[in-house]
Parts: C-alpha cells; sequence; structure tokens
C-alpha cells in the first residue's frame, strides 16, 4: 500500500478497511469530515468527535496520550445488558429477576466505580469485590444501599471475613463466596461474634472445560472453588449448626472472554443442576451467579477466536435464563435470582486512548537510479556485491522477481561479510544498503500490479513497512496488548476522507524492544501491519486503541517510568455538543520517581549543588546555572510523556 493514493477514496472505504461497523457496534463511526465519531446511544444521533475533543484539550494545555472515557457509554451498557436480560427473561417466563454485579477489578478508578454504580441504580446492581482493598472500597461506595448485592470472591483472611461480617451488621446484603474450604469456618465464627446471620455463597469448580486464554478457570486444577465432595462437606456443617438456610448462593466463574457459546451453555447447564440438587437438600439458596466471561468482540468477526466472540448479548442472556429454567422446571423448584459478573461487556468501550505519533521510519525510502555513475560519484571500482546489487535492481521485471530478490539477498551478505572482515568501505556498505533496499522496493511494486505474488515474496509487504513511532507506553497503557496478544481496534482518528498510502507497525516510546503493537483488527485474520497515512511535517497524527475500558488501566506498570495518562470523562449535551465532566491529570516525572522510592525532596537539591561546583570550576555561568536548576524543576513537575515544544 506505500504508493500513490487514489483520487475516488470515500469515507465508506475508511469504514470497510478499519472494519468500524464491525467492532464498534453502534458506537464508534466516521462522518463526513473524515473525523471518527462516537454515539453514546446507538439509536439516537447525538455524536461526539473525537479529532475536536482532543483539539479542545490541547487548547486546555491537555496533550496526548490521553484516555478518553464516554461516560454516556457506560450508561448505555447498562441499560443493554438489563434489557437482554429483561427481554430473556419475558420470553422465557421466568420467575425471578437478574442483577449485574460489576467487578471493581476490571476498572477500579474511583470515578469509573461510581459513574457504574450510580448508572446501574435504577436497574438493582451491585458491586463485586476481589480483595480485602477492594472491598474497603466497597463498603464506603454502597453507603445507604442495603438491598443492592455485594459479593465477596477472593482468597479471604481473618480480617476480610470479619469486615463482611460488619458490613452484614450495618444492612447491606453481601454474600462471602467461599473459595476454599477453611474460609467457612471463618465466616462462621465471625457470624457468631458480631450476632449476624450470614448469607454465605459458594464457587462450584465445575468439570465443564473452559475456553480462550483463561480455559483453566474450571476443572479440577483451577484455582478457585470447591469439589463437589468438599460442597457436600459444607452442607453437613451448616446443618449441624442449625445455618443450612444461610446457604444462598451458588457461583461459578467460567472464564473471561469467553468466545464460544458451547462452553457458556456447559458451565450454566452444570452450575444449574447443581442449584437443584443443594436446593432439594434443604440449601436456602436463592441466588445464582454465572460469574463473568461475557465477551467482548475486539475484533469484530464474531466468531470463536479469542479476540472475538461467536455470540450475541442478547443470545447470551437468553442461553442463561433458558437453561436455568429448564433444570428447575424439571425439578419443580423455585426459580433463582439470576446474577452476572460481566465486567468486561461493560466497561471495556467507554474508553479510548488516543495518542499522537512521533515520526516514522521507512525501509523503502532509499532511492537509486541503477547507474554507477551517478549512484557513485567517488573514483575507484565497485567491488564485486555492490556490482551484483546494481544489476539485481536493474533487471528487476516480472518474470526474474524471484531471481533478483535472491542475487539482491546474496550480495547484501556478501557486502556485511566483506565489511565485517575489513574489505569494504563504511561508504561501500551504505551504497549497497541504499541498493539492496530499493531492489526490495523494486520488486515489491511489481508484485502488487500482479494477480498472484510469489511465495517467497508474500512477507515483502510486511518487511518493507513503517515503523510509526508513538507516544505511549505499550505497557502502561495496552499491557494485554504486550502480554497476552490481546487484539485492540486501532486506527486513525482523522483524514479518513484521505487513502492511507502507508503500512506499518507502532512503536512506543520505552527502550524496550517488546514495546510495540505488529497484531492489527482484520476482516479475516490478524492483519501484521496498519494501513496509515503519509505523515505531513508540522502537522500533527492522531490515532487511537478502542475498547480499552476493562482491564488496561488497572493493570499498567511504570515501564521506564512512563505512568499514567491523563484522563478525560466526556459527556454528551442534551443541546448537543459534548462538555468535560472532569479532569484526572496524568502522572508528572516527580510522582511516578516517587512510586519508585526516590526522595523526590532530594533531588533538586543534588542538582543545585552541582551546578554550584560548575559555577565555581568556570564550566557554567551563574546565569546559566539558573536555567539548568529551573529546567529541572520544570521537568519534575511535568507530564511523564513526551510534549510538544512550549507545551
Amino acid at each position: 500500500m506505500n504508493g500513490t493514493p487514489l483520487n475516488n477514496w470515500s469515507i465508506e472505504d475508511s469504514r470497510e478497511l478499519y472494519h468500524v461497523d464491525a467492532w464498534g457496534k453502534g458506537y464508534f463511526s466516521i462522518n463526513e469530515q473524515g473525523h471518527v465519531v462516537v454515539q453514546p446511544d446507538p439509536q439516537a444521533a447525538a455524536q461526539i468527535d473525537l479529532y475536536e475533543v482532543v483539539e479542545g484539550l490541547k487548547a486546555r494545555d491537555l496533550t496526548t496520550p490521553v484516555v478518553v472515557r464516554l461516560s454516556d457509554i457506560l450508561a448505555h451498557r447498562l441499560k443493554h445488558l438489563h434489557a437482554a436480560f429483561a427481554q430473556a427473561i419475558e420470553e422465557n417466563s421466568y420467575k425471578n429477576r437478574y442483577a449485574a454485579v460489576y467487578p471493581i477489578k476490571v476498572n477500579q478508578q474511583r470515578l469509573v466505580v461510581d459513574e457504574v454504580y450510580r448508572y446501574g441504580k435504577n436497574f438493582g446492581f451491585g458491586l463485586e469485590a476481589g480483595s480485602k482493598p477492594e472491598l474497603l472500597a466497597v463498603m464506603a461506595l454502597t453507603e445507604n444501599e442495603p438491598d443492592r448485592l455485594i459479593i465477596c470472591n477472593g482468597f479471604k483472611d481473618d480480617s476480610y471475613i470479619e469486615a463482611v461480617a460488619l458490613a452484614t451488621k450495618l444492612g447491606r446484603t453481601i454474600i462471602p463466596v467461599v473459595e476454599n474450604f477453611e474460609e467457612l469456618e471463618l465466616i462462621l465464627k465471625h457470624a457468631e461474634a458480631y450476632g449476624v446471620r450470614p448469607r454465605i455463597g459458594v464457587r462450584v469448580k465445575l468439570s465443564s472445560e473452559g475456553s480462550g486464554k483463561w480455559r483453566d478457570s474450571n476443572g479440577a486444577k483451577s484455582k478457585f472453588g470447591l469439589f463437589v465432595t468438599e460442597i457436600l462437606d459444607l452442607v453437613e456443617v451448616l446443618r449441624a449448626r442449625d445455618m443450612l438456610d444461610c446457604l444462598q448462593m451458588v457461583h461459578c466463574h467460567p472464564g473471561s472472554q469467553l468466545q464460544d457459546i458451547r462452553r457458556v451453555k456447559d458451565a450454566i447447564n452444570e452450575l444449574a443442576h447443581v442449584y437443584a440438587e443443594l436446593r432439594l437438600m434443604g440449601a436456602g439458596l436463592q441466588y445464582i451467579d454465572v460469574g463473568g466471561g461475557l465477551g467482548v468482540d475486539y475484533d469484530g468477526s464474531g466468531t470463536n477466536f479469542s479476540s472475538s466472540m461467536n455470540y450475541t448479548l442478547n443470545e447470551y442472556a437468553s442461553d442463561v435464563v433458558y437453561r436455568i429454567k429448564s433444570v428447575c422446571n424439571a425439578r419443580d423448584i423455585a426459580h433463582p435470582m439470576i446474577i452476572s459478573e460481566s465486567g468486561r461487556a461493560i466497561a471495556a468501550y467507554h474508553s479510548v486512548l488516543i495518542f499522537n505519533t512521533l515520526g516514522a521510519s521507512q525501509l523503502d525510502k532509499f532511492r537509486v537510479t541503477g547507474r554507477e555513475a551517478e549512484d557513485y560519484a567517488a573514483h575507484g571500482e565497485l567491488p564485486q556485491p555492490v556490482r551484483d546489487l546494481f544489476e539485481a535492481y536493474r533487471t528487476v521485471n516480472e518474470r526474474r522477481l524471484v531471481e533478483c530478490y535472491h542475487d539482491a539477498q546474496t550480495a547484501r551478505e556478501q557486502a556485511l561479510q566483506m565489511f565485517n572482515l575489513g574489505l569494504l568501505s563504511l561508504v561501500f556498505r551504505g551504497l549497497a544498503e541504499r541498493l539492496y533496499w530499493a531492489t526490495c522496493a523494486r520488486i515489491r511494486d511489481v508484485c502488487r500490479r500482479l494477480e498472484d505474488t510469489p511465495e517467497e515474496l508474500a512477507d515483502l509487504e510486511t518487511i518493507l513497512s513503517d515503523t510509526y513511532f508513538c507516544n505511549f507506553s505499550v505497557f502502561q497503557s495496552l499491557p494485554d496488548s504486550w502480554a497476552i496478544d490481546q487484539l485492540f481496534p486501532i486506527m486513525p482518528i482523522h483524514r479518513l476522507g484521505e487513502q492511507p498510502t502507508r503500512t506499518g507497525v507502532l512503536a512506543d516510546i520505552t527502550c524496550d524492544s517488546d514495546g510495540k503493537i505488529d497484531r492489527f483488527v482484520s476482516h479475516r485474520d490478524i492483519k501484521r501491519t496498519l494501513e496509515l497515512h503519509e505523515l505531513v511535517p508540522g502537522e500533527d497524527y492522531y490515532l487511537a486503541a478502542f475498547l480499552v475500558g476493562a482491564y488496561q488501566e488497572t493493570l499498567g506498570d511504570l515501564h521506564n517510568l512512563f505512568g499514567d495518562t491523563h484522563v478525560v470523562h466526556i459527556r454528551l449535551l442534551e443541546e448537543g455538543g459534548w462538555w468535560i465532566e472532569e479532569v484526572v491529570k496524568g502522572d508528572t516525572a516527580n510522582l511516578v520517581l516517587e512510586y519508585m522510592e526516590y526522595d523526590v525532596a532530594e533531588l533538586a537539591p543534588a542538582l543545585a549543588r552541582d551546578c554550584e561546583r560548575a559555577v565555581r570550576a568556570g564550566r557554567m555561568t551563574l546565569a546559566e546555572s539558573q536555567r539548568v536548576k529551573r529546567f529541572y524543576e520544570g521537568e519534575l513537575n511535568g507530564y511523564a510523556y513526551l510534549e510538544p515544544p512550549g507545551a
């Protein structure tokens, strides 16, 4: 694609190229100006232009990289989740209701959790805590909300269980999930100490097979949950204490990002039978928690692929409700309230990471004429490998493509060997380099005109692709891309009325070779390069990674001391347009240094002492030393990421 743009390129071409309609699910599109727009309610006309948002932030001295959180999408995701289950409940004549609980580990940022909890109020949605610190936060966030569920997962120590007992005493509807048998004794101990009758849940170690990257969430080797034998022992312990009515919930976790609906069906069916058996044994079960796993179609393919899902939200809800109802009806027992922990499906869509490009490296930039006298002006005989490279370049044609490519590779290798033996000058090595890459580019250009590219040349487009240097850290902002090869939709947010004429991979600003993205969303498979526009000197070029609201902010690290980016919460205005609801400034350099236990208070004085030494030694004037100190202190208080001149 690194070539001349077509004159008839359209917005529709860009929409198709970047697969926007497939992964965007109505939330993202492209407007007539060639800008990516957000439609928080796909059924409404109101839109937010992301390029306008970036320009508006720049006018407020907030530079990229920035995470834009779209609060209205969060509200719509919760409404959509509730509506899907409400429809399934009505269609299946289910005799109970549904509530989601949001696992705050998915995105623990206070503003996000606040918004999810606030928007979920009308639907009776609750929160899930997976650790003691999370529970402490949830206890405060759920003030004066006695009817909204709190589910407590994860390993629990004595004080974690004590916090649960205290929350019960305060009137919360809180259910600790027994993950291992020892936790039951702690629950019983603190229930007696505080005089409360606890609601108890138990996680079932399912035999049903998981799928995808988290397939080991199920089965005998899964990290959490009780075997059926242990659950039967738990029942007997509670029965002996006349507390079997306290066993109120069964729980499972079939995995995260379940891409295959068959795995969902198998897990729910097994869990429903466990529920039915326990209910018939006298347990006071009222809730069935189907855990997480509801996927997000990151690549828009709608397939059984790790970054996709072969089902819809409505299909998921219908299968969950139908299978639980069928088991309960067959055993003539009451339908339980259904709970899910669908954090990824709630949060993923609402955040967009926007970053600017800093420059590009292009391998097809080398230009030669193929004539020795013009490409090498100095005197002296050309070494044989260089002459061979000239010959390979000149003789490129459709019939000799593979032969010329092999000739160029051989000549290049010979030139490098001669250089390493001291038999080739640096000038000749540079000429050989230019000739080799120019030959590869010429072969690639001929291949583009062919119906079938020779197999030996199939990777040439990828080899010759550009590297676009981008102002963000993969490790901080897209850790799943690096750690588990998660695909995120990535595309430019403007210039989409122009044909992108370059292809490239994205390199971040860390000094780590893994700090790059070279896997991209495609219609049929994973693309190894992304279509991009030629950079225009002096103009900003913005790219965005979409669907990053789940886990990325929580999992990000401080590699190279690049901390949190700026975050802005954007809301639609009723009269049209958008406004900034809240700004969370990104980490400054001194803050990330403090994270790593540097004594920030001592850094500037240490440099100031060195400035005084330089003044005494005559290496620096007093004015220069003052300028150095001001610069150093200013940078300590500045954004940890790269900023434009004068920012």
